[in-house]
């Protein structure tokens, strides 16, 4: 059984840096799954509410559960496009995600992003266009990281819900 991490936010807001560092502490066979990387490099496709990496992404899922003690998916999506396809991959892996939500202010966004190696690809005009106000799932387990989080801080905050997760899944099975 997976446990599934949700990482979503606007551009800019830390998300995949986030990533990144949580599946290198993670170790070996955790599986991340970034929007970017499958939108814009593996099927070169727009986004929007019936892109073709919907299913690619659920199936991602439904293998990474039989193998990988962790799947983490991040990326901007946007909720009303992406909401059907949370609750199935949440469905998949049989047991409680844990969801974050960056929930960053634009300028925050923006000061982080001209701080990337990404800078120069796109500007505040493409971030903007891409901005999505306040766009949590509404799931009962999403909690929001705000521009008061460090990077560290917000490691150790999915490292509890992750230990804790744990210790919750291992009372279960001892029952």
């Amino acid at each position: 059984m997976s446990q599934l991490i949700i990482l979503r936010g606007n551009s800019g807001s830390g998300k995949s840096t986030t990533a990144l560092a949580l599946q290198a502490r993670l170790g070996k066979n955790t599986l991340l799954i970034s929007q970017d990387v499958i939108r814009r490099e593996i099927m070169y496709t727009s986004d929007g509410p019936d892109t073709l990496i919907i299913p690619m992404i659920i199936e991602m899922v439904r293998y990474g559960r039989t193998v990988c003690p962790y799947i983490i998916v991040e990326g901007i999506f946007k909720a009303p496009w992406y909401a059907d396809m949370f609750e199935t991959i949440i469905k998949l892996c049989n047991q409680p995600p844990l969801i974050y939500y960056f929930d960053l202010p634009f300028q925050e966004t923006l000061k982080r992003h001209q701080q990337r190696d990404k800078a120069n690809d796109f500007g505040e005009e493409a971030m903007r266009s891409w901005w999505n106000e306040h766009d949590q799932l509404g799931h009962a387990n999403e909690f929001l990281f705000n521009e008061s989080h460090t990077p560290k801080e917000i490691l150790a905050i999915i490292e509890t819900a992750l230990n804790n997760s744990a210790s919750t899944q291992k009372k279960r099975t001892d029952q």
